[in-house]
């Protein structure tokens, strides 16, 4: 085989794996996103949780507090099976601790992590106490252990910022198929829900 024709081979090769990969890429963008997965809370299971939300916080944001009990430290769980996509830092940490409640507010989410459920379904987990347990590329399950709850990144007080995305859009947190009712933004309020994140 001339070096021309294996030049000509090699080309062909390169356009059809490019097409290939564009195509991929293509029908993955448009595809629209499979059904909701059954998602939980991402606490344990049996606790009672305040979902709540304020003015300027993001439509359908919700951050989670536990009814009762210490705060800090609470074990944050995955709510649905899926893989980790991202584990670490979100912006900068500032210096809040349990030791030191009040000290210095950082920004954004803190230690945190995210995870891919497929069908373009994803949920977020930030403001964690510290380094997540898990890594990226990780697979877990319902109820895996994720960190624990704390108040790193823009966070006044210990707290678990979450949200669910489909498409990589917010959209209104479902648990146990139910709406958690927390659409925007205008008011603080709130709503106690009851985990079914159980083995």
């Amino acid at each position: 085989m001339t070096l021309t024709r294996v030049r000509t081979v090699a080309s062909i090769a390169v356009v059809l794996m490019v097409a290939a990969a564009a195509v991929w890429f293509i029908e993955r963008a448009v595809r629209p996103p499979g059904p909701r997965p059954a998602f939980q809370l991402p606490v344990a299971c049996g606790e009672t949780w305040r979902l709540s939300t304020y003015p300027g916080h993001g439509e359908f944001d919700v951050d989670l507090y536990p009814t009762s009990g210490e705060t800090w430290g609470r074990p944050v769980l995955a709510s649905f099976g899926g893989t980790v996509v991202r584990a670490g830092i979100n912006g900068r940490l500032g210096e809040r601790t349990p030791d030191d409640p009040d000290g210095e507010m950082g920004r954004g989410g803190g230690y945190w992590v995210k995870i891919d459920h497929g069908g373009k379904w994803s949920t977020l987990y930030l403001h964690l106490l510290e380094p997540p347990m898990v890594r990226e590329g990780q697979r877990v399950e319902m109820g895996d252990q994720l960190g624990r709850l704390g108040s790193t990144g823009e966070s006044s007080a210990p707290h678990l910022h979450y949200e669910q995305q489909r498409g990589g859009e917010k959209v209104e947190t479902h648990f146990a198929g139910e709406p958690s009712t927390i659409t925007h933004d205008e008011e603080e309020y709130a709503v106690n829900r009851v985990s079914g994140n159980c083995p």
